[in-house]
């Protein structure tokens, strides 16, 4: 088999059970939340606009923006809350289950209300001449009657909520999204396809049963239905199997990682290592800068990379650019003081934003400095990753240099590169540790003014984390122990055309040409 399928292919079983988890508990707030309603509904006309109109207002909201308001709203609530010592998570599986649960409302509250509305009034006035109470009616004629459209907008929950369930990776949660955000990144099409497909095929097959019962019950063929149900009770604990099969709470490690190929590659060495020691180790990855920060703060993610540069502009809103160590110390001072976490130290490397252009440019307009670009800037299409027009960075350095693109375009940081090469975009924030600069031939401007911060790989320790010497003494290796050369050929190596080499290879790369073998902690280390 190939090993870039056979790799993809392990990792599907984790994936999937994740993802089940989180379908069918989404499923299930659904229906908590629209059966009753439903029944309140189809008795009361206003309340009936109301519900219908509220439930088509979530289903507006795209999936993706659905999920992120969920982060910013529970950490409101726990702010709410925190005098009664009451804290919701605000990343991971809570805000993915409430975002999941309002979009699979609609399907079922429409169908539910259609259902019971539609029902012959002559059955219900013949229900209500034989003396049977709101409750028998509901029990005994109602639900039976309505049951099939029921079922029909069940099964269509069911498909939207396995769909939109690919998105809850960007909230921290583990899915079969995390091998499609992932694929995507790295252009792993093969982990892009089995993510698609696992997906998928998960959706028809849940849909199908769900149609089995839905037969058996416009048939009243009792057979169908206990089939459909014995069925599909099997197929969820067959995928929920492997989480059960982890190892202990205190043994798990969760590693976090941001949405970008080196993020991958070092999510994996650390992987790497705890393994080794004898840990048991899971990811959580695509994550955004301020979701991978709070997830490492509330002991969602126990360990991950960040950046100096990011925490200090992002996490700490400082707009001052020190000299490296001061930003180092007093960062680190600040994660422990107020989140309780650890900066565990650099890794060697620095990965800053750089603007770059293609050698022609740089020669044509005689670009040299980022004040040259200035220049010519409302004349240039800038391209950026995702995240950096939004960043206080951005306006740091548009402030200092005057920028004033004539516009601007964001990308995936692998098509960001794309697009300078085909001149989609004429300037891009490209990634100082990356190496399709020099793969790409493009010229990197200078920073004469100083205006962007240093970026310095520091690896983050969670509060739960910071007192567990064994665990401390597993990645101390680690710190200044990865050259930016070595990083950036690790990072080419994911990111080139040709022969690719996937993050966790990338990873073993690394090892093996710095020798960090061997360094890990063994299970039994106590200090």
């Amino acid at each position: 088999m190939n090993p870039r399928l056979s790799e993809a292919l392990s990792q599907v079983p984790s994936l999937l059970a994740d993802h089940v988890l989180l379908s069918a508990s989404a499923l299930l707030l659904g229906l908590a939340v629209a059966l009753p309603l439903a029944v309140g509904a189809s008795r009361n006309d206003r309340l009936r606009r109301i519900a219908l109109g509220g439930a088509s207002l979530v289903q507006t909201i795209p999936g993706l923006a659905l999920l992120a308001l969920f982060y910013p709203l529970l950490l409101a609530l726990n702010s709410l809350f925190a005098p009664i010592g009451v804290a919701l998570p605000a990343l991971g599986f809570l805000p993915a289950l409430l975002a999941l649960g309002l979009y699979a409302v609609l399907p079922i509250l429409r169908n539910a209300v259609t259902g019971i509305v539609g029902i012959d009034p002559a059955i219900i006035e013949a229900a209500d001449g034989v003396g049977m109470t709101p409750r028998q009616k509901l029990r005994l004629v109602e639900a039976p009657l309505a049951a099939p459209v029921v079922m029909a907008g069940i099964r269509t929950a069911t498909v939207w909520t396995v769909g939109a369930a690919t998105l809850s990776t960007t909230v921290g949660q583990s899915s079969l999204g995390d091998m499609i955000f992932a694929g995507l990144q790295t252009q792993n099409w093969t982990l892009v396809l089995v993510g698609c497909l696992a997906a998928a095929a998960l959706a028809l097959t849940a849909d199908a049963l769900l149609g089995l019962i839905e037969a058996g019950i416009a048939q009243r063929s009792k057979w169908r239905i206990r089939g459909g149900l014995i069925a599909l009770a099997a197929g969820v604990a067959l995928a929920l199997a492997p989480l059960t099969m982890g190892g202990s709470r205190a043994d798990t490690i969760t590693i976090g990682a941001k949405g970008f190929s080196e993020q991958y590659i070092l999510a994996r060495l650390i992987g790497n290592r705890l393994s080794e020691a004898g840990y048991s180790v899971r990811y959580r990855e695509g994550l955004g800068s301020a979701v991978a920060f709070e997830a490492l703060a509330s002991g969602d993610v126990d360990v991950y990379v960040d950046y100096t540069g990011t925490l200090w502009t992002n996490m700490m809103e400082r707009e001052d650019n020190p000299p490296r160590d001061e930003m180092l110390a007093e960062l680190s001072q600040w994660v422990s003081d107020t989140r309780d976490a650890m900066v565990l130290g650099r890794m060697g490397f620095e990965n800053t934003y750089a603007f770059a252009v293609t050698q022609e440019t740089a020669q044509r307009h005689a670009l040299e400095t980022m004040d040259d670009l200035a220049r010519v800037a409302p004349d240039f299409t800038m391209g950026t990753d995702v995240e950096f027009l939004n960043r206080p960075e951005w306006a740091t350095i548009r402030d200092a240099y005057g920028f004033a693109f004539g516009g601007t375009q964001s990308y995936q940081p692998t098509f960001m590169y794309r697009a300078v090469e085909s001149g989609r975009a004429d300037v891009i924030t490209a990634f100082s540790s990356d190496g399709r600069i020099a793969a790409s031939n493009l010229f990197v401007l200078a920073d004469p003014r100083g205006a962007v911060p240093n970026y310095d790989a520091v690896l983050m320790v969670a509060p739960g984390r910071v007192d567990d010497a064994r665990f401390i003494a597993v990645l101390e290796p680690l710190i200044e122990a990865i050259d930016v050369e070595t990083m950036r050929e690790a990072n080419y190596m994911v990111d080139r055309d040709d022969d690719k080499a996937s993050p966790a290879e990338a990873a073993r790369w690394i090892i093996e040409t710095l020798a960090l073998d061997g360094a890990a902690a063994s299970p039994g280390t106590a200090d």
